[in-house]
């Protein structure tokens, strides 16, 4: 895991060597990270935490995201006061190939079958 410098504003990740299968899993499997691995999927660019309208409170949101970025599937960095987020795809697909995809678009036909709105 790199870690940051002492003051620094810098969060840890994983190293690609160090993101494990079994946490990629745990962390997909809520509803809510799922939910917020799909619209950076969709939208294909860093996001800031508040572009993601999350039905929980700030310090519950603040845990998924963290769930994320420790278990490898999102990077996070502060650029000025804004926490950016982005998908580590080039990380899991090396990884796991075709992993994501393949939940992604189960998740995306889940959200058809069961009529939830388009993100």
């Amino acid at each position: 895991m790199t870690t940051p410098a002492a003051g620094s504003r810098a969060l840890p990740h994983p190293e690609r060597a160090d993101i494990r299968l079994e946490a990629v899993l745990h962390a997909l499997a809520d509803p809510l990270r799922l939910r917020i691995v799909r619209e950076l999927a969709a939208r294909q660019r860093e996001l800031n935490c508040s572009e993601f309208p999350l039905p929980v409170t700030k310090s519950t949101s603040t845990h998924h995201f963290r769930v994320l970025r420790e278990s490898g599937v999102v990077r996070q960095v502060y650029r000025g006061t804004a926490k950016l987020n982005g998908l580590r795809r080039d990380d899991l697909d090396a990884l796991f190939p075709g992993l994501l995809d393949h939940v992604l678009d189960a998740a995306a036909r889940e959200a058809d079958r069961l009529g939830e709105p388009v993100r």
